[in-house]
């Protein structure tokens, strides 16, 4: 790889931990009967995995989960620091982490970037992303707020519709993306 090319990656990496940090602008919405709200800022995590691929994309949720750790407020509603990795949401952002990777993983193995995969593009990043992120945190606020984990999986199904709008709009959002900008990142 050339310099050109790791300058490329690297700004096109930082431009979408921006983007993560842009959609945790937008409150989150309580749902009250859990401390967890619905948010806009995960559909920038599908985003990262969809244009920058499992390696790029864990890099930028990376990047955007070590400074929210740092003490930022750039998770949505202003919040950063280190305890809220400890509290109700701490399973959802370790999900994050590796949602890039999962999603990225399945996209290049199962070549559902081409043009006529869009459903199977879709699909994998409903499972590796909504499903994965949604049964991970379930577990943690589980343990967390001690809870039972079926009423923690139950509870999630308040997310469902809106994290399949946010999945769909990544999955479009993306493919328009990368007609346009030539990412040169595989899967």
């Amino acid at each position: 790889m050339t310099d050109q090319q790791r300058i490329k990656h690297l700004t096109q990496t930082a431009m979408v931990t921006a983007l993560i940090i842009v959609l945790g602008f937008f409150p989150g919405i309580p749902v009250g009967f859990i401390p967890v709200p619905i948010i806009l800022q995960n559909m920038g995590i599908f985003l990262a995995a969809e244009l920058l691929g499992r390696k790029y994309g864990t890099v930028a949720v990376a990047l955007f989960l070590a400074l929210a750790a740092l003490g930022l407020p750039i998770l949505s509603g202003g919040r950063g620091g280190a305890a809220v990795f400890a509290g109700p949401t701490g399973g959802y952002l370790f999900a994050w982490l590796l949602s890039p990777l999962l999603i990225g993983t399945l996209l290049e193995r199962t070549h559902a970037k081409a043009a006529h995969n869009w459903w199977r593009e879709l699909i994998i990043v409903w499972l590796a992303g909504i499903v994965f992120i949604d049964v991970v945190g379930a577990v943690w606020l589980a343990v967390q707020s001690h809870m039972g984990l079926l009423a923690a999986l139950l509870s999630n199904l308040a997310f469902i519709p809106g994290d399949l709008i946010k999945a769909t709009l990544a999955v479009v959002i993306a493919r328009r993306v990368r007609a346009v900008v030539d990412f040169g990142i595989p899967a």
